[in-house]
């Protein structure tokens, strides 16, 4: 984030299993190494115990530097120059550390990184938040957030400003200036991704894990998208990423409040804010069932009949046969049913991601059972695609229903936790998937914005 103060990027938790020491600071040993050649020597960077860590950091600094020099003039019409302010590795477990700009004190900082416009500085936390994002997201994590605070750097020389942000806080929100940078830091991961990048590398497995930071990094549920500060949810931090990896770095600048659409929503019962936007899943899915039906009915027409659905306490099998592994919901193409197993996985998935996570997946088996109704293929390419995608649409449309369903703040961001960390509901009858999360999510999101003709139905 931009900071004349305080951060967001608050790790909570500090695990460091596997680590190893440098300099009195912990550091993971991961297995997904994103230097190329030794990565960058961070003699430049102030503060620094010249550890892997910092290695990582000053690498990715160095690299979106040179993205920019190269790719800055055709989107701005002007020529990038670097950070004039410094850059600044911070262990703030020790008293010693001095303060980077920005802050008065180096604990500032602590679990966090941040750009200093003041300064045109950027600065991390060493202990406290890139070793969190090594141990539990990966190397490319570490990328991921650098890069979005030189988005913020873009923007210093650009527009908007942190001036403009403050005195016009109508057309330049802090979301605003927040999803452009995840935009900026997406169409920098994606010349790093096609081994554009002089000193990093990252696979598309690395990618999926590294974004799992992002879609940590949230606001808060229930969080209102026009409140000071806000970064966004875990929807629209991926969204704005994705966009700026597929679409480049012109429309990121180009986004504004007018042609961006934003997801937060805040509760609108105090027994839903209780339950932090969450259902039994007994009660999901008695009201999911008729849904579901009334959307899919009406996209197929007629020829729509409902498919039996059926909850086992045991796994998920259709006729011998007839179907591969779908995972813990299945339709079953032979039986006209859809099968959920309410013990073991989906249970596990509510509890660590919530709700809507069985409600999306559930959500794709029920687009399986109308894609074989339209006489779409649905056990080979492209069903498990266009299956997530219709989960999306559907999303997309309980809104304009609301009843017997609601959905509920975070319920994408639930959608997109599952989607980023399992394949099931992207798989088809036969069991073949999609490879990754992020084409999993992306999926998803064509149709929650363009509905079941972004689809193909």
């Amino acid at each position: 984030m931009r900071a004349t103060a305080r951060l967001v990027l608050l790790a909570a938790v500090l695990t460091l299993a596997g680590c190893a020491t440098v300099g009195g600071v912990a550091e993971p040993v991961t297995a997904d190494p994103v230097l190329a050649g030794g990565g960058v020597v961070p003699s430049f960077v102030r503060g620094t115990d010249n550890g892997t860590t910092d290695r990582i950091a000053a690498s990715t600094i160095g690299d979106v530097q040179a993205f920019w020099k190269q790719n800055f003039p055709s989107v701005f019409g002007k020529q990038w120059h670097d950070l004039t302010g410094g850059v600044y590795s911070v262990d703030t477990t020790s008293d010693k550390s001095q303060a980077p700009p920005c802050t008065e004190s180096a604990s500032d900082i602590e679990g966090n990184a941040f750009y200093c416009p003041n300064k045109d500085s950027v600065a991390w936390d060493r202990a406290a938040l890139l070793p969190v994002l090594r141990d539990q997201f990966g190397d490319a994590a570490v990328v991921v957030v650098l890069a979005h605070e030189m988005g913020h750097a873009v923007q210093d020389r650009t527009s908007p400003t942190a001036d403009m942000a403050r005195a016009d806080p109508d057309r330049y929100p802090t979301i605003l200036i927040e999803t452009m940078a995840d935009c900026y830091s997406g169409a920098f991961v994606r010349s790093v991704v096609d081994g554009k990048a002089p000193h990093l590398r990252i696979t598309a497995a690395q990618l999926d894990k590294a974004l799992g930071a992002l879609a940590t990094f949230r606001d808060p549920v229930g969080t209102s998208s026009s409140e000071e500060g806000a970064h966004g949810d875990s929807f629209d931090r991926v969204s704005a990423f994705q966009d700026g990896y597929q679409q480049g770095p012109k429309l990121c600048a180009g986004m504004t409040v007018a042609n961006r659409q934003f997801t937060q929503r805040t509760f609108t019962s105090l027994s839903d804010q209780a339950r932090g936007g969450n259902a039994p899943l007994p009660d999901l899915l008695a009201a999911m069932e008729p849904d579901l039906n009334a959307y899919f009915g009406q996209l197929v027409g007629s020829r729509w009949s409902a498919p039996r659905l059926t909850q086992s306490d045991g796994p998920v099998s259709c006729p011998s046969g007839s179907s591969g592994d779908q995972g813990p919901v299945a339709f079953c193409g032979a039986t006209k049913s859809v099968l959920l197993s309410v013990k073991g996985t989906i249970p596990a998935l509510v509890s660590s991601i919530g709700d809507y996570a069985a409600g999306t997946l559930l959500a794709t088996r029920y687009a399986l059972a109308a894609l074989s109704l339209l006489g779409k293929p649905v056990d080979a390419a492209p069903a498990g695609q266009t299956a997530v995608c219709l989960a999306g649409a559907y999303t997309a449309s309980v809104p304009s229903r609301g009843k017997p369903l609601r959905l509920s703040p975070g319920d994408l961001d639930k959608s997109v936790g599952v989607l980023l960390a399992y394949d099931y509901g992207s798989r088809d009858t036969s069991g073949k998937p999609l490879a990754t999360g992020f084409s999993r999510v992306l999926a998803f999101r064509s149709g929650f914005t363009g509905g079941a003709k972004a689809c193909g139905v």
